[in-house]
């Protein structure tokens, strides 16, 4: 499978029919087509093993290409030696120079170059990456997050095409992850370059990316916005890696109205048909999907804000406490469970296991998959 996002012109990066096959038969990349837009925020999302990290180390010349060719705007550069490539990588270790202050540690590459006055360009980086306090310190003296910083100083100052960033945040606790991903994101909008970062961190991937193509076995999986691949997932690999989901088995009974009509375990419910990614004939089974925080539950008879889909007789079976919101684990009449986080608005108690609850959710925010994909794809493992 290939994807290609929606490219502008000029320099953007083009990866055409990318593949990467180890001498022991391994096929890390499959045939991957890729475009992206010249000063865009693009992030390869997926597990261990997806063939992200090879595909990014193709684009910087640290892995021979099979097959395919890769090239940034005209220029072709897929066997280029990785110095003559116009791109940088930022890694998860730092690989910081220890002897070296700040100042010198990010005006390395330049001079490597040749370039005499390195003070201007390195006074500019430095404030653009809120570093300029630390410009006379060794890297052993500054946090994580700060060296982490001053990594992509270093990279962002030789002013490459494509910066690279493999795992940048891997190695920062959650707190100041969170605060760097806001942070790569400013300096991203700031220089304008293309960006293409490598993560296994579905957070991260949305929180900063302006377009994900999720990685699967080498392949892209789906490419779109972070709205898009969460809100209409067109896989169950997609619909379980980027959050979670409740997949419920059903068979197609017809379209009505512009809505494809399910029958799901006894309830017939409704999906939008451009959210329905399967044969929309009658008989066809599929995977109704609907994410936990848009599945709301009332206690037995009390009336629910989400008129459509309606499903009685189901029990609370597990409740747990996560701070903005409560997970309820719903036991459905049928014998399978359902997910449902809500909102700690205060406006109604917990509701005790054991609890008689009606289920429904809006036919707009449902998805409908195909039954032949596995409903376990995608959910990682403790």
């Amino acid at each position: 499978m290939s994807s290609v996002a929606d490219g502008g012109s000029g320099r953007d990066l083009r990866l055409t029919g990318l593949r990467k096959e180890y001498p022991n038969g391994f096929v890390a990349v499959q045939s991957l087509d890729l475009e992206i837009p010249q000063g865009s925020f693009f992030a390869l999302l997926g597990p261990s093993g997806c063939g992200k990290t090879t595909t990014l180390r193709m684009v910087a010349g640290l892995e021979t290409v099979t097959q395919g060719s890769i090239t940034i705007g005209d220029q072709q550069i897929t066997h280029e030696k990785p110095y003559r490539r116009p791109v940088n990588t930022v890694f998860q270790n730092y690989a910081l120079f220890p002897h070296l202050t700040i100042a010198e540690n990010v005006a390395f590459g330049l001079k490597r170059r040749g370039v005499k006055d390195v003070k201007g360009p390195v006074r500019d980086i430095l404030e653009l990456t809120e570093l300029t306090p630390q410009a006379g310190k060794r890297p052993a003296q500054l946090s994580g997050g700060q060296q982490q910083r001053v990594a992509l100083a270093r990279a962002l100052i030789n002013r490459p095409e494509v910066l690279l960033l493999d795992e940048p945040l891997g190695a920062l606790d959650l707190k100041l992850r969170r605060a760097m991903q806001l942070e790569l994101k400013r300096i991203q909008t700031e220089v304008g370059l293309t960006f293409v970062h490598v993560t296994h961190d579905q957070e991260e991937a949305m929180t900063m990316a302006d377009t994900i193509a999720v990685m699967n076995g080498g392949i892209i999986e789906q490419l779109g916005s972070p709205t898009e691949l969460y809100e209409n997932p067109k896989t169950t690999f997609v619909a379980n890696f980027l959050g979670q989901s409740n997949l419920i088995g059903g068979t197609v009974v017809g379209v009505e109205d512009g809505q494809v009509r399910v029958d799901m375990q006894g309830t017939v419910v409704s999906i939008p048909i451009e959210r329905a990614h399967t044969a929309n004939t009658a008989g066809t089974p599929g995977w109704v999907g609907i994410r936990p925080e848009k599945v709301l539950i009332a206690p037995e008879g009390e009336p629910i804000d989400a008129p459509g889909n309606h499903m009685t007789g189901a029990v609370v079976v597990d409740s747990s406490f996560i701070g903005v919101s409560t997970q309820y684990v719903v036991k459905m009449p049928w014998g399978s469970e359902m997910i449902a986080f809500e909102q700690n608005t205060g406006a109604r108690g917990l509701l005790a296991p054991g609890t008689k609850v009606d289920v429904s959710w809006r036919p707009e925010f449902a998805f409908l998959l195909d039954a032949s994909q596995d409903v376990g794809a995608g959910i990682e493992e403790d």
